[in-house]
């Protein structure tokens, strides 16, 4: 199988399905995964993308990898999401942006109020692995440590119920139908903004300041929502 596979499947998906694929083998953890060749294969992405996932599950402390012997679950992780299988599949990016405005704010308080420091130094790890993506307009892997970034801050919230239900809101803004229109929202200047805005959250959360942190979180959502909503009617304009 090629690195890049002619699919709409892309390194979320794969993460997505890996996470799932550990929470099966947590009971197991002597036996390896399968290869990258195998899991590409198994979920019809390229390789590329699996490593991408996999190099996210290791940051987080999910996996490790020995040399030879193979890829293998690491410590479980400090809370579990909930399967919440009635929620709504079917949406639109508009509404996934208002329901993040309703769950994050929330989300990056309770982050301040319980994040460890090995929580808190992950944020730093994805921010700087985000940085470091070459070349810039890589949106696939941009996406990819994103959504890392902001569930780690939900998984320091603390609150099974809550991350069950970022994991379903972030499934569905992940939607690779809509990746077109993410991309075009994304400019430069748009991304040094949200740069700013990651670095205050994560600076307010170490520094214990729950209400800085979810403002800073309103606003760094209402950004991307105006951003969304600036493409999405720039694009119907041009439309004959």
């Amino acid at each position: 199988m090629n690195d890049t596979p002619e699919t709409s499947r892309n390194s979320s998906t794969a993460l997505e399905q890996l996470r799932q694929l550990i929470q099966q083998q947590e009971h197991t953890p002597d036996r390896a995964l399968p290869t990258e060749r195998e899991l590409a294969e198994r979920f019809g992405v390229g390789r590329r993308e699996i490593r991408r996932a996999l190099d996210v599950l290791e940051e987080e402390g999910r996996i490790w990898r020995k040399q030879g012997k193979g890829t293998f679950v690491g410590p479980s992780a400090p809370v579990q999401p909930l399967v919440l299988q009635d929620l709504p599949h079917q949406s639109n990016l508009l509404e996934v942006m208002e329901a993040r405005l309703q769950l994050e704010p929330g989300l990056a308080s309770l982050a301040a109020l319980r994040a460890t420091k090995e929580q808190i130094a992950l944020m730093k790890r994805l921010l700087e692995r985000m940085h470091a993506i070459t070349p810039p307009e890589d949106g696939d892997q941009h996406e990819l440590w994103d959504s890392a970034f902001h569930r780690a801050i939900a998984e320091a919230a603390g609150n099974r119920l809550m991350l069950g239900l970022f994991d379903a809101v972030d499934a569905v803004r992940r939607d690779p139908g809509w990746q077109h229109l993410r991309v075009q929202a994304r400019t430069p200047a748009r991304l040094d903004n949200y740069d700013n805005h990651h670095q205050r959250l994560v600076m307010h959360i170490a520094q214990r300041q729950p209400h800085e942190a979810a403002a800073a979180m309103r606003e760094h959502l209402l950004a991307l929502q105006q951003a969304l909503m600036e493409t999405l009617y720039s694009r119907q304009e041009e439309m004959p």
